[in-house]
């Protein structure tokens, strides 16, 4: 493991100054700084430390002069007398990124106050700045003939001894030691690595946690003869696109979806989904993307219809969804219809946390999957990332996650039976067996209505009442009345007489160019055996060649 080489010292001389004096210009000193908001000290009592020269102040921590310090870590140094601020990054072994900035410390602007404080024996002046709309308050001394700070502000002022974040967030110093030996940093070797700072930063943040890059800039569109690769396939007319994943082994991450999305010439909002194929079962939604969808389970609720793959049984888990989202009226294909004063977005970007999941597939290979519904040959355009923030979720407990059932015909353009069986009193019911007791079970819900006309279910209100072991657990009505809010997405959709669009239309749960946010549904503790879960949605009538329908999507959580 390679450190920066910064500062190595020898001969350590500590004073205490219980009275002001003043320093030696040319010699180096060590500051220390510890945190502290609120009158408490910060549970991280891993201190900033300064190094102090004539040429040069570092600012780093003790665990990484110590050589103690996790990748990824940061310090800044500050060049005299030009004042350039750098910032170099370990990233990993071998691994480092810097950036100059020559006038960060110079475009400071301070107001001064005529307060006076003491600390460590020195009367300190205060000056006061606002970065981010938070108040910097910085106590200096100009008599300590150094110049100095715990961050990049103020190094021009004089010795900052203090520096205070709305009035309750402290860095203060504790200690001054003299160094009397130091080898400086290579100015040579960090500028060999000098990068602009827009990508210095990004760098950085993408160094924090682990991306999984499913898809890039990837086609859904219908033909006839979809085309498969190595790595991406293509199912149903070219409508889902599926890809084998390594999911690397973390201990309770947060981790999030990120989707972007474009028309490739579709015009129309189409419902979209993101989900992992369990294939831990006799059959799974792989054998019918391969074959036909004549090899999926079929659930009878008596109205005459059959419908594949929906509910889980002895030998099939429906799909996981991890996202249901809407693409827009045409965004990027269609943004040259120009209405005044609308700037059309380039693409839409959906982001969902799907952390409660992700126990499913935690160190396993598995398939994940994106459909969007269409019958264009443009189609939609998409990329997919998966984010995984390591060590955010605490949790001591075995998670269960268990599929229980999805409605949303993912494979539509194969012939896959749209979701209307709730036009029965039975809607859509699954039963499951618990081996163990379950705690603190809930329900991942998702729900939407569909039915593209004035008295479609897209846009009439309709109740959703969920059953346990024929017990009423939980109902509401799922409408979305914000969807005016992301107009900017929606160059293609239709204007009508009254001035409005159809993208500002209230819908069942859902809106062009949003992500419906799943319901949790609280179940209590579970006894081990068997249980039902019924779904009912008074669904509206057809009219004419037109239907609607509900796509639900259900998820049982909880913890042995």
């Amino acid at each position: 493991m390679k450190h920066l080489s910064v500062l190595v010292f020898s001969v350590i001389i500590s004073f205490n100054l219980q009275a002001q004096r003043v320093l030696k210009s040319n010699a180096v000193y060590k500051i220390t700084y510890f945190r502290s908001a609120d009158g408490k000290p910060k549970e991280d009592r891993n201190p900033i430390v300064v190094i102090v020269s004539a040429k040069q102040n570092l600012i780093s921590n003790g665990a990484i002069l110590d050589h103690k310090a996790k990748y990824p870590y940061e310090q800044s140094m500050v060049t005299k007398p030009d004042q350039i601020l750098f910032q170099v990054a370990d990233l990993g072994a071998d691994h480092q990124i810097a950036t100059a900035d020559s006038a960060a410390i110079a475009k400071q602007l301070f107001e001064f106050g005529t307060e006076t404080k003491v600390i460590l024996g020195y009367t300190c002046k205060k000056a006061t700045t606002v970065v981010n709309s938070n108040r910097i308050d910085l106590w200096y001394t100009t008599d300590a003939a150094i110049k100095a700070a715990p961050t990049n502000l103020g190094q021009s002022l004089g010795l900052v001894l203090e520096q205070v974040r709305n009035g309750n967030s402290y860095i203060t110093a504790t200690k001054i030691e003299e160094v009397k030996k130091a080898q400086p940093i290579d100015l040579q070797k960090i500028g060999a690595k000098l990068t602009d700072g827009l990508t210095y930063k990004d760098l950085l943040w993408k160094s924090r946690f682990t991306t999984l890059d499913v898809f890039n800039n990837e086609t859904i569109n219908f033909i006839d003869k979809p085309q498969s690769n190595d790595s991406v396939f293509r199912f149903a007319g070219g409508t889902v696109i599926a890809r084998k994943v390594k999911f690397p082994a973390l201990t309770n991450p947060n981790v999030f979806v990120d989707l972007t999305e474009q028309s490739n010439g579709d015009a129309y909002d189409r419902t979209g989904s993101v989900f992992i194929i369990p294939t831990d079962k006799t059959i799974s939604l792989m054998d019918a993307l391969k074959n036909s969808v004549k090899a999926l389970p079929v659930y009878d609720n008596g109205n005459g219809k059959q419908y594949q793959g929906v509910v889980a049984t002895a030998d099939y888990q429906p799909v996981i969804e991890l996202m249901r989202f809407f693409t827009p009226f045409g965004v990027g294909k269609y943004n040259n219809l120009k209405l005044k004063d609308k700037i059309w977005a380039e693409k839409v970007y959906y982001r969902q946390d799907v952390s409660e999941l992700f126990p499913f597939v935690n160190g396993k290979e598995a398939w994940v999957a994106v459909f969007i519904g269409n019958y264009d040959k443009g189609g939609h355009q998409v990329s997919l990332n998966i984010t995984m923030h390591n060590g955010g979720r605490p949790k001591e407990t075995k998670e269960v996650i268990l599929p229980l059932f999805n409605s949303t015909n993912v494979m539509e353009m194969a012939g896959q039976e749209y979701a209307t069986m709730f036009s029965s009193d039975k809607g859509l019911e699954v039963s499951f067996t618990l081996t163990r007791d379950l705690k603190d079970a809930k329900l991942r819900y998702i729900t939407t209505g569909h039915g593209g006309w004035g008295n479609g279910d897209e846009f009439v209100p309709r109740k959703n009442t969920l059953w346990l072991d024929e017990k009423e657990v939980f109902a509401f009505i799922p409408w979305r009345q914000d969807c005016g809010s992301y107009r900017l997405s929606n160059p293609a959709s239709g204007n009508f007489e009254n001035g409005l669009s159809s993208s500002d239309l209230s819908r069942s749960n859902w809106c062009p160019g949003t992500v419906t946010n799943p319901n949790w549904i609280n179940l209590g503790n579970l006894k081990a055996g068997t249980h039902t879960i019924k779904v009912t949605i008074p669904m509206g009538k057809p009219e004419g060649g037109s239907s609607s329908a509900w796509n639900v999507s259900g998820v049982l959580l909880g913890e042995e």
